[in-house]
């Protein structure tokens, strides 16, 4: 009998929110909710009363209400919903918002040699790992190779005119990339605001800025990659940057004894089987951070440790060893080492 296992793949613990003691002083507010398929959690610094809460939670909400009719493809009205179920060639026209995220994807494809496809989709949904339910099962030849006939960035155009197809049955998931674009919503507006202390939080992808209410810096534990447990393996400072981390330990299948990792490789069509078992990125922006994540994942340690030496990536690695787990950080990396 397989088993299906299903969690928050990134690994973060939120620093605790004591508020200031001393009228009018600076005080951490924590605003929490849930959005695509996960929660979020929102801390700002500032003075009693200087910000109406309710209103930004509405605001907050309403911002990340947009970004799922934008980008989910588990709703059935989204723009990419739409977008997946069209079958001609003619260009459609999109938000802003989408525009951006595609842009970047696409660009990160790019550079990735392909690591990070926003087509493979049909093989995540294949595997039982998408929006449409699948059995837990080992997809026979066949039906790998067919949806491996759907994958490939040369599916899709993306222009002035708008998004199109090059093949009738291409479909695209940003969901390698698109709560980290949320967090980013989120802090842009936050700063709108005038908040600039913050740490905004969305299904383990974070953006930090500034300082607590004590006048420390935000300090966030990376966890452990282990299944049961969530233990803190490393410590960091990620100062005025956005943290994203992927991992393939919480979010498999089982079967026959055998696990199978949500993460695709678009080269083999197969979840990855090697011994990186976690990435932490730290970038100024959450997405590109969350793409570049996945895409290092997929690569593996030795190809994904040196594509991060080679494009400056502050990178932190964990491999799974016959001993334990070994830390590897590339050297941008270090100065965030607590």
């Amino acid at each position: 009998m397989a088993k299906v296992y299903f969690s928050i793949a990134l690994t973060f613990f939120l620093t605790a929110c004591f508020p200031a003691k001393e009228p009018g002083s600076a005080q951490e507010f924590h605003l929490q909710g849930h959005t695509m398929g996960t929660t979020y959690n929102i801390k700002v610094v500032a003075k009693e009363a200087e910000y109406d809460l309710v209103k930004l939670q509405a605001d907050i909400d309403a911002a990340l209400v947009q970004v799922n009719n934008e980008m989910s493809t588990y709703q059935k009205d989204s723009e990419i919903t739409l977008f997946n179920q069209s079958r001609g060639a003619e260009p459609m026209a999109i938000s802003a918002g989408f525009r951006t995220v595609l842009t970047e994807a696409l660009r990160l494809g790019d550079i990735t040699g392909g690591m990070l496809d926003i087509t493979v989709g049909p093989l995540v949904n294949l595997w039982g790992f998408g929006p449409d339910y699948q059995p837990e099962r080992i997809p026979n030849s066949e039906e790998q190779k067919v949806a491996r006939a759907r994958i490939g960035l040369d599916k899709i155009i993306l222009n002035e005119h708008g998004l199109s197809k090059t093949q009738a049955d291409a479909y695209i998931d940003l969901s390698t990339i698109a709560k980290g674009w949320g967090v980013d919503v989120i802090a842009d507006l936050l700063q709108s605001k005038g908040i600039y202390n913050y740490l905004v939080e969305i299904g383990g992808e974070m953006r930090l800025k500034g300082f607590k209410a004590n006048g420390t810096l935000w300090t966030i534990a990376i966890e452990k990659p282990i299944t049961n447990d969530r233990i803190a393996h490393q410590f960091v400072v990620p100062k005025d940057n956005a943290v994203a981390t992927s991992g393939d330990y919480r979010n498999y299948i089982e079967v026959e004894g055998k696990r199978f990792s949500h993460i695709i490789n678009p080269n083999t069509g197969l979840p990855i089987d090697h011994k990186l078992v976690s990435v932490t990125v730290l970038h100024p922006s959450s997405m590109t951070a969350d793409g570049l994540s996945t895409a290092i994942m997929v690569m593996g340690p030795e190809a994904g440790l040196a594509f991060a030496e080679q494009n400056d990536l502050a990178v932190m690695m964990i491999v799974k060893t016959a001993n334990g787990f070994e830390e590897i950080n590339t050297v941008k990396f270090m100065p965030f080492l607590k």
